[in-house]
């Protein structure tokens, strides 16, 4: 479609009737539409139905043995009734523990930073939902509890990634372990799409994260926070 578009680019100033019948064919290409008359329409309906069915065939086969063995190959602890979609990308080597009826919608990222002769941790706990393309880089500790709910493209951090002092980061320091500070999302938390959660901060218990929001310090229990940076808008009765 590209190189068609390009075509007409390049000789839509051109008059003569060769480079005229030329353009004309190419747009009558690019506009065609095939009709869907009743018996066309239920022919493409029958073949969307067996599209959807393939493709969710053929992502469960490889859930079952290839996607979800190979994960639960690199937990230290892995719980009952796994869901996955895809195999999550991890970089890095730490212990990953994950509880029971977890469900990990699409593809997530873990990154671990292991350069302080330690063992970086990102433990789940049961009940959990991590929304797709949701990342987590830990280079001490990243604690999930039960029953918490992650939407789609949350950030969690215990540490910058890379040093704060300038000359430092001109010069590929890495950063400090005094720098690192473990993360807690406790019981019943719900994280909105979008979010970022920075080092150091505990997400109380049942308190909720509001959509955009980027957390750099506590949030209480049953607390509602939102904003950059993240405020308290409400509080929640239990």
């Amino acid at each position: 479609m590209t190189v068609f578009r390009n075509i007409v680019k390049k000789i839509k100033n051109k008059e003569t009737p060769f480079y005229a019948a030329i353009k004309r064919t190419i747009m009558f290409i690019l506009n065609f539409r095939v009709p869907l008359f009743w018996p066309l329409s239920w022919l493409y309906k029958g073949l969307y139905y067996i599209h959807i069915f393939i493709r969710e065939s053929v992502i469960t086969i490889l859930k079952i043995v290839y996607f979800e063995p190979m994960f639960r190959s690199r937990c230290s602890r892995s719980g009952k009734n796994l869901r996955m979609e895809k195999l999550p990308y991890i970089v890095g080597e730490g212990k990953i523990e994950i509880g029971n009826n977890v469900y990990i919608s699409g593809r997530i990222v873990v990154g671990f930073n292991d350069r302080f002769n330690n063992t970086p941790k990102f433990t789940v706990g049961d009940n959990v939902f991590i929304g797709h393309m949701s990342s987590f880089a830990a280079a001490k500790k990243i604690e999930i509890e039960d029953g918490c709910y992650l939407s789609s493209n949350v950030m969690i951090f215990d540490n910058d990634g890379h040093p704060i002092n300038s000359l430092r980061r001109k010069a590929g320091e890495p950063i400090e372990e005094k720098d690192v500070m473990s993360v807690k999302i406790c019981t019943g938390a719900w994280i909105g799409t979008r979010s970022i959660i920075l080092k150091g901060v505990t997400i109380g218990k049942n308190s909720i994260v509001g959509a955009g929001s980027v957390v750099t310090k506590d949030v209480p229990p049953n607390s509602i926070v939102a904003g950059n940076p993240a405020n308290i808008v409400k509080k929640l009765t239990e």
